[in-house]
């Protein structure tokens, strides 16, 4: 590489005259005028960005050098242009430093999308092919309910067809989710990315212990994140009435969203790694938001809440093993309803709340009852092959066969299989893993 401390404009210099080309063939080539590049090869201008990236290419020379070259320039001129400059550059070492990252506006900034999210039995892969199936096998499009709709994958398919999706989850971190993305009351972007940018300027280091870093810090996370966590949290609360509820629902979705993989987990909080915590910027990011005037949003247990429901197809995936999702993600529920409980045990959980029958013995009796009970001409059920794991927790509560049956009670079924590599943080072995979808159609 070329020396690092000459300027962008001797950089290009020194490239073109080492490659034997005068100014005016680089400029008939690349399409800048000569006048231009002449200026810019004496440092009488700066390049653009695009300008670069078209030299760049034309040299055949690291783009990615040529634009650090460029910045560092740009540096050097606003720092020496400013009474002071210089304490300004420090300033902004220190904001980038603890992972400053300002916006300007909501739709030109980079965003989570619903995906973005690490999630057991996250249906993302299988999305298209779910529906797929369910557009071919069933009519009418009036009403979708997803009565277990954890992170809202298949919901928010549903909503490209149905004119209303029901969305139901039991835990307060999905329940707030399902608000901040598809709830269509309006909301203040700029409100929204002003409070961001203060959050993307703090510094952990003057920031004091608190709830969250106290019990968090140095095992699900990074010490110093720990606290901005925490902090940011506390934020969030103390501003509850300056924000209506479409905007604090973004707002703690986009930490939950954001800290998601800054954990120290496989993925869930059922257990942290026993390992020294790489340090990484915080970097709160917003989530991109799919308004759908048709979202119906509930929390409620789903044997109850379908007593009053209503539609054309129901789709239902409920937990199937002993693994309640209460007790994986107990940290994002700690995060969301912000009790401060005390906590217990090596993985810092609350006293358990909001356990699914689905995870026990009583599950085939709790399924049995769900489908009797949900008024729709249409059932769609996905179910997956892990109860032959050799792992207790991994193990089935309903059979496949029960499955079958109960269903067959109800109506007329059709099963569809798809090959598909199951999550698995353990050491369990799950060959040839199947996912299965079971469509129903009722009795009248």
């Amino acid at each position: 590489m070329l020396d690092t401390l000459i300027s962008i404009g001797d950089t290009l210099k020194e490239i073109r005259e080492t490659q034997g080309l005068h100014l005016q063939e680089v400029a008939d080539k690349t399409a800048i005028n000569y006048t231009v590049l002449s200026r810019i090869e004496t440092g009488k201008r700066l390049p653009t960005k695009p300008q670069v990236q078209n030299l760049a290419t034309f040299y055949n020379y690291s783009e990615q050098e040529l634009i650090k070259h460029l910045i560092s320039d740009k540096i050097l001129y606003e720092v020496q242009s400013e009474d002071f400059g210089l304490e300004g550059f420090h300033l902004a070492e220190q904001k980038i430093k603890y992972g400053l990252a300002l916006f300007n506006d909501y739709e030109n900034l980079e965003k989570f999308d619903l995906q973005s999210r690490r999630y057991i039995g996250n249906k993302a892969k299988l999305t298209d092919w779910i529906m797929e199936i369910i557009h071919k096998e069933t009519e009418g499009n009036e009403t979708f309910i997803d009565i277990f709709s954890g992170t809202a994958i298949v919901a928010r398919e549903a909503m490209k067809t149905y004119k209303k999706v029901v969305l139901n989850d039991i835990l307060f971190s999905n329940n707030i989710a399902y608000r901040a993305f598809f709830d269509n009351s309006k909301w203040d972007s700029k409100k929204i990315v002003d409070i961001v940018n203060e959050y993307n300027t703090l510094n952990p280091q003057k920031i004091k212990e608190n709830y969250f870093s106290k019990n968090f810090g140095g095992k699900f996370y990074e010490k110093e994140v720990s606290k901005l966590i925490g902090h940011i949290r506390e934020d969030i609360e103390s501003r509850k009435n300056e924000l209506n509820k479409k905007e604090y629902a973004i707002l703690l979705t986009s930490l939950i969203y954001t800290i998601d993989r800054l954990a120290n987990t496989v993925g869930h909080f059922d257990a942290y790694i026993k390992k020294p915590i790489v340090k990484r910027p915080l970097n709160f990011r917003l989530i991109q938001t799919e308004d759908f005037a048709g979202a119906k949003i509930y929390r409620e247990d789903s044997n109850q809440l379908v007593k009053r429901l209503k539609g054309d197809i129901a789709y239902i995936d409920p937990p199937y093993n002993s693994r309640q999702y209460s007790r994986f993600y107990h940290i994002y529920e700690n995060l969301v309803k912000w009790e401060k409980p005390k906590l217990h045990g090596v993985a810092l959980k609350p006293e358990p709340e909001n356990m699914s029958k689905y995870c026990t013995v009583k599950a085939k009796d709790a399924f049995k009852d769900l489908v009797g009970n949900l008024d729709v001409k249409y059932l769609a059920v996905s179910y997956n092959n892990t109860y032959k794991s050799k792992s207790k927790s991994s193990k089935n509560k309903i059979e496949y066969e029960e499955i079958v049956d109960i269903l067959n009670g109800v109506g007329k079924t059709k099963i569809f299989e798809q090959s598909h590599q199951y999550f698995n943080a353990g050491k369990t072995e799950f060959n040839d893993h199947k996912e299965f979808l079971f469509l129903t159609k009722k009795y009248d």
